[in-house]
């Protein structure tokens, strides 16, 4: 049976790992998401459009703030759950780690509506969650999200147009398509998840839902979309943490300037020179 108005001194020990294991998805997608994104500054094609992805970095931020604090109230802090954290750990999805190749706007075009919708699905099948702290932010963030994708499918139209444009997004539906498949990868808590009422959809149907969304899309577009049932995940899928040798770099730099402060010690301005 599905609980309702729970809050975290109502959950049980496998409730809250549970809950954990879903909060840490939710927020680590948006945070690497967003790192990736922000590479984009002063090199979109046009200033409307770095502008516009400077927004949505800036959202996706903001949203894996709303998700890590979550999990501090459940015990965690900011530095476990960010700047301290085991590469490892992190189980975000493949498709948001991967590097950009050269010019490869089309390619974070197609990421960014692939990554959307899916977002888009997961915030909707969290608007009626169990979990009152977890219900109280789901809004916001679900709006923000409707501009993200308004943004993506836009510039999907001027790509898909024809000429080299359309081979490149071609090319990077054919290199992230299978990275966007683990999206909806299950957990071995989702059972848990599911009769803590803390998800009203599972994986498997917010997984369908996507895939009768995007794929008639992007075939709209003259882009041939890989058989979902006959592509091969690749051997890194993020969820289960495995990733790509991408991630360990990014993750080294989002985390070096933490590395060389002392947390401790707050910080000063030197009067030398002066």
């Amino acid at each position: 049976m599905t609980a309702a108005g729970l809050d975290r001194e109502d959950l049980t020990d496998e409730q809250q790992t549970a809950l954990e294991t879903l909060l840490f998805r939710l927020a680590d997608d948006e945070f690497v998401h967003a790192e990736r994104a922000t590479e984009w500054q002063i090199y979109a094609p046009t200033l409307e459009s770095d502008l516009a992805l400077a927004n949505v970095a800036q959202d996706e931020f903001g949203h894996a703030r709303l998700w890590y604090d979550l999990l501090q109230e459940l015990g965690y802090t900011e530095a476990e759950c960010i700047w301290e954290r085991d590469a490892d750990d992190w189980t975000h999805s493949t498709l948001v780690e991967r590097p950009f190749p050269d010019g490869g706007w089309g390619n974070a075009i197609l990421r960014g509506y692939l990554y959307d919708v899916a977002e888009r699905i997961r915030l909707e099948a969290l608007i009626d969650t169990s979990y009152a702290p977890l219900a109280d932010r789901v809004g916001k963030a679900l709006d923000e999200e409707e501009y993200h994708r308004e943004h993506a499918e836009n510039w999907l139209d001027r790509l898909a147009g024809g000429g080299e444009s359309h081979e490149r997004l071609q090319r990077a539906v054919d290199d992230l398509f299978p990275h966007a498949l683990s999206l909806f990868a299950p957990s071995e808590h989702e059972e848990t998840i599911l009769d803590a009422g803390f998800r009203t959809e599972s994986t498997a149907d917010m997984r369908e839902e996507w895939l009768d969304t995007v794929i008639p899309r992007l075939e709209s577009l003259g882009l041939d979309v890989p058989d979902p049932e006959d592509t091969d995940l690749p051997e890194a899928r993020g969820r289960d943490g495995t990733h790509t040798d991408a991630w360990f770099d990014l993750q080294a730099e989002f985390t070096a300037t933490y590395g060389e402060i002392d947390p401790d010690e707050p910080a000063t301005l030197s009067s030398e020179g002066v």
